[in-house]
């Protein structure tokens, strides 16, 4: 019959049942941060970076981006240019729901998987109503002379993006879109043995960055 529904039933998954601590969870050094808005549901384990802007959202949590750049890796943090940067660009065009990882006065860079990575200093204004599709975001400091394309990847991602400086202890909602509230979290900073199987994005550098050593199935933060 036309108009007729189509009867399903989705049934959604337990994310938080498998465990994450190895060691005693109360003797780990956390503290509570607050996550920025905009990366939508963020998991248990997912190693998070902080935002080093002078300004914006300084200070607040953001998923930790990996070294590789291949375009298969769970990177939230990014958000893919949708259309080729070109050169000495000032206004950089992402889907309009990763907008809203961003706010005025963010600091951010812009990145590849061939050309090395550029500072654009702070975001000066960011357009949501000319395009229905895309979202314009315009920058302080001008792309260079090599464009930075979609082939390769392209995304942008707020200053402090390439630094690990914890693991988060619970999975956690900060929104999708307009609608994107950001979220409360607890950060697990160090004295801790988690199973390596449960962490995300903790690739050499972030190991690097929190000073943790692997020992098969378990990861040590020192």
């Amino acid at each position: 019959m036309a108009g007729r529904d189509t009867p399903s039933v989705i049934y959604g998954t337990q994310e938080d049942y498998k465990r994450l601590y190895y060691s005693d969870h109360m003797a780990s050094r956390r503290v509570p941060a607050t996550i920025m808005a905009g990366y939508g549901v963020l998991k248990m384990g997912l190693a998070m970076a902080l935002n080093g802007s002078a300004a914006g959202d300084d200070g607040k949590l953001m998923p930790y981006d990996p070294t590789a750049i291949t375009g298969a890796e769970y990177a939230p943090g990014r958000a893919y240019l949708v259309q080729n940067s070109g050169t000495t660009a000032t206004v950089l065009y992402v889907t309009m729901d990763d907008s809203y990882k961003f706010t005025v006065a963010d600091d951010v860079y812009i990145a590849d998987n061939t050309t090395t990575a550029e500072n654009l200093g702070a975001i000066t204004a960011i357009d949501r109503t000319t395009y229905t599709h895309m979202a314009a975001i315009t920058i302080t400091t001008a792309t260079g002379s090599t464009s930075f394309t979609t082939a390769r990847f392209a995304y942008i991602a707020v200053e402090g993006y390439a630094t690990c400086v914890g693991i988060l202890e619970k999975s956690v909602d900060t929104g999708t879109g307009a609608n994107a509230k950001g979220a409360n979290a607890m950060l697990i900073r160090g004295n801790a043995v988690l199973y390596t199987g449960m962490l995300t994005n903790f690739d050499a550098a972030a190991i690097a960055d929190l000073s943790a050593r692997s020992w098969g199935q378990f990861t040590e933060l020192l």
